[in-house]
């Protein structure tokens, strides 16, 4: 009776640690099989043109192993600032868009819904038509505003600490609101200062300048690094705040410095590439389905986010008849899958 009762816990624990392997061994896989193929995409975003180049010229290029003027000028001038911008900006809004599903607990908990990206279009909307002002001072003034619009609604939320279903709540209603003071902006400008602001409200990959891809990718390699260090917090706090307390975790204050990072992520992001909507939604599904049980990788989220993007950035220049901005095709391909999830979350009752 006693060597079958000890022998239970080890055959559980066993089992346990043959799960944590199958787990650990999918997630390395998927994450491995995500960055080759935003590798590959970035590589094939910079041969595809009117002037088509080889794998092998783009990588010597960009490594600088090969000297040749022709292809140089073409790879690192002409197409590694927008390759290099769409896996950035790809990067950052896969990373803060799954930490908000994660941190809310809610899979519509997307910047583009809650009032951040708003936040950023209307003040780079009101310098455009009302101070004239373009190129970095209109990504100043977005990243102020997504920054602004995200402390505003964390205020509104607070109630002896931030309810997720409040914070979604709140923020549905922020972004109708500026959405609206957008609409009237656009009715009292001019027609130059109009088409400048609808075209920087559709997001584009082609408008950063040097200095803003330069920002967004400092940013990442301080911030996505900090965000894989909260993931442990950021996974007990999706148990609920009395377990998480139980497990040690400052709940407030991990929620804070979690919200801040995505908030500064999405918010350089949008400043560099307007408000591309649709790709921190899909992103972290997208990933969770590939992982499996082992869902909830912000850096398989962030890989995803870029490989979305940068396909969705292909599309849009090579493969439509003719170009389009960027977020033209992820709206198109991202409104279906919204409608989707609003019918399948409303039919499983996981809407608040």
């Amino acid at each position: 009776m006693t060597a079958t009762t000890s022998a239970a816990p080890v055959t559980a624990q066993s089992a346990l640690r043959a799960t944590m392997r199958r787990r650990t061994r999918r997630s390395v896989v998927v994450t491995g099989a995500l960055a080759t193929t935003a590798a590959a995409l970035f590589v094939l975003t910079m041969m595809v043109g009117s002037y088509g180049l080889g794998a092998v010229e783009v990588v010597a290029s960009v490594l600088h192993l090969r000297d040749d003027p022709s292809v140089d000028f073409i790879v690192r001038d002409l197409r590694l600032p927008t390759a290099s911008t769409a896996m950035a900006v790809g990067l950052a809004l896969g990373a803060s868009g799954t930490i908000f599903q994660q941190l809310l607990r809610n899979p519509l908990a997307s910047p583009d819904f809650i009032g951040i990206t708003s936040g950023a279009g209307l003040t780079a909307v009101s310098g455009i038509v009302l101070l004239q002002v373009g190129g970095l001072a209109v990504s100043g003034l977005a990243l102020g505003g997504a920054v602004l619009a995200a402390l505003l609604m964390y205020v509104l939320a607070w109630r002896d600490g931030v309810s997720g279903y409040r914070f979604i709540l709140i923020g549905i209603g922020v972004t109708v609101f500026f959405d609206g003071l957008i609409g009237y902006l656009l009715t009292r400008a001019q027609l130059f200062e109009a088409r400048q602001a609808v075209r920087w409200l559709t997001g584009s990959i082609g408008q950063a300048s040097a200095a803003e891809l330069g920002l967004l990718l400092v940013a990442l390699v301080v911030l996505l690094p900090a965000a894989l260090l909260l993931q442990r917090q950021l996974r007990a706090l999706e148990l609920g705040d009395d377990t998480a307390r139980a497990l040690g975790s400052r709940t407030e204050l991990s929620r804070a410095g979690l919200l801040a990072t995505a908030v500064v992520l999405v918010a350089l992001a949008v400043s560099v590439a307007g408000p591309i909507l649709f790709v921190a939604l899909v992103a972290g599904p997208v990933a969770d389905r590939l992982l499996g049980p082992a869902a909830g990788s912000v850096l398989a989220a962030a890989l995803a986010g870029a490989a979305l993007l940068l396909t969705a950035d292909l599309v849009a220049l090579h493969v439509l008849p003719a170009p389009l901005p960027t977020g033209v095709v992820t709206g198109a391909v991202g409104a279906p899958y919204l409608l989707w999830l609003l019918a399948t979350t409303n039919r499983r009752g996981a809407g608040g």
